[in-house]
């Protein structure tokens, strides 16, 4: 079912996206350029190869998460993802306040981790163009290429989604030869015996530096690595037959990038000696030269900055798309809710969201990438774990082509895995996370003040979604005097 249309608002969004460009949209923009700089950091949290669980335990997190996804999705295959779930469990009890929060919330965290990839391409650009990093990072020349790049690829958004489709699918092509070239490069050159030799102690209880005591700050780098998993239920109004193709493009992508991420961590262990790992800042391009020399490496490494091109590509795609159904709805500005004429796309949402980009691309990657994430699980991920379980309750009737497999058992766990990745975060991080969602409830205060809304007015409560017999939806209008149909 897509999202019910609204008489008189052509252009409409256009269902053109399969399940192959879904599942390459969805790989694409998580295999980016982040587990070719996380890498490192991942082995020096956790200090060494026991780094590779960590990866094991953040696709159980991913994949946990991912089946949500995949029930919410097939069941309301619309614009924005996240905000129609919020908008269609929360509305009961809060009126607006929790699908506006997530708008309000996606528009600074979808960029900001898209800021990542540009800052992770420019250091991988560093060995392929002097000046552009030093030891201290990046340059300013680093930094004025990084907002070009964000710049180009903001022009390439504005085309219809076919093309888009066709293009994301080539950059899901050059993302994997760069990520298996690499790992046949590696374990051309691989030490079984340095790969696996474990930190004495690594996993007894306690203690600093131990697999235990650097596993939540590990999956905070773990899980932002498999983020983007979601990135096709954000565009779930431009996919054709969303209740099949929503939870296996989501399903098929986090099987495959854990398979990826797996045999890349373990063959880049057993290629390069630990310590020189540990303070890598283009480990693929150093696998690659120590294998097949200079020029080889060099060639990969123009891949590798391709493919992480494409995953900013792909996450700006979804990400702009967030706004689009809430300002339709009149819960956000309403220029996010038009449509170009011509190419059928949320202008003011590619825009907004590239131009936030550019400027969280001046900042760390680190910085970012704790930011972005402590914000997500509040808003996002936590929330659509409650949004699951409300909608089994309230809406029984809601037409669901994909039912979670074990639920709960991976409600829980995904539960679990987000409360503990979000007080791994740093303390900034999530002070930083809490100060925006107060902020948000300032302005949604505003907002519904002048719409008349609740806390202010009363509540439209519109199953959009549900069906009953044969009537689809059901709008009741509760105020402080009771409901009616």
């Amino acid at each position: 079912m897509s999202s019910p249309a609204r008489s008189g608002a052509p252009p409409t969004l256009e269902r053109k996206i399969g399940p192959l460009q879904a599942t390459a949209i969805n790989m694409t923009q998580m295999c980016g350029i982040g587990p070719f700089v996380t890498i490192p950091a991942m082995v020096a949290t956790m200090g060494g190869p026991q780094a590779m669980f960590g990866w094991i335990i953040g696709a159980i997190v991913a994949l946990a998460d991912g089946l949500i996804w995949a029930e919410l999705g097939a069941a309301m295959p619309g614009a924005g993802g996240t905000y129609l779930y919020l908008r269609e469990a929360f509305q009961y009890r809060t009126g607006r306040l929790m699908p506006f929060l997530f708008v309000w919330s996606a528009v600074l965290f979808i960029p900001l981790i898209m800021s990542t990839g540009i800052i992770g391409l420019v250091q991988y650009l560093g060995y392929l163009i002097p000046g552009v990093t030093d030891d201290a990072g990046t340059t300013p020349l680093g930094k004025i290429i990084g907002v070009g790049i964000t710049l180009v690829v903001i022009l390439a958004l504005f085309r219809r989604i076919g093309q888009i489709s066709r293009l994301t699918t080539v950059l899901f092509g050059i993302m994997l030869a760069a990520v298996l070239t690499t790992i046949v490069a590696a374990f051309s050159h691989f030490s079984a015996a340095q790969a696996f030799a474990f930190t004495p102690g690594a996993f007894s209880s306690g203690g600093e530096g131990t697999f235990w005591g650097g596993l939540g700050a590990g999956l905070i780098i773990a899980i932002y690595d498999y983020l983007g998993y979601n990135t096709s239920a954000y565009l779930g109004g431009e996919v054709r037959t969303p209740g099949r193709t929503l939870p296996r493009s989501i399903i098929f992508s986090i099987l495959g990038i854990m398979g990826l991420y797996f045999l890349l961590q373990v063959g880049v262990l057993g290629s390069i000696p630990l310590e020189q790992l540990k303070d890598a800042k283009s480990v693929a391009s150093s696998v690659l030269e120590q294998v097949w020399g200079t020029g080889t490496a060099k060639a990969v490494t123009v891949l590798i900055v391709i493919a992480a091109i494409g995953s900013v590509f792909a996450g700006l795609l979804g990400g702009s798309r967030v706004p689009f159904e809430a300002a339709r709805d009149k819960v956000f500005l309403p220029v996010f809710g038009r449509l170009h004429p011509r190419l059928h796309l949320p202008t003011a949402g590619v825009l907004t969201m590239g131009a936030i980009t550019i400027l969280g691309s001046l900042f760390t990657l680190t910085t970012v990438i704790n930011a972005a994430v402590a914000t997500l699980v509040v808003i996002q991920s936590l929330a659509q774990v409650a949004a699951i379980v409300v909608l089994r309750r309230r809406q029984p009737n809601l037409r669901r082509p994909y039912r979670q497999w074990l639920y709960p058992v991976p409600t829980i766990i995904a539960l679990a895995g987000w409360g503990y990745i979000y007080v791994s975060a740093d303390w900034l991080s999530i002070g930083l996370s809490l100060g925006w969602i107060v902020l948000g409830a300032v302005a949604y205060l505003v907002y519904a003040r002048a719409e008349r809304t609740w806390p202010f007015g009363p509540k439209e409560i519109n199953e959009a979604f549900a069906t009953d017999g044969f009537t689809t939806g059901r709008i009741v209008a509760r105020g402080t005097g009771g409901a009616h149909a």
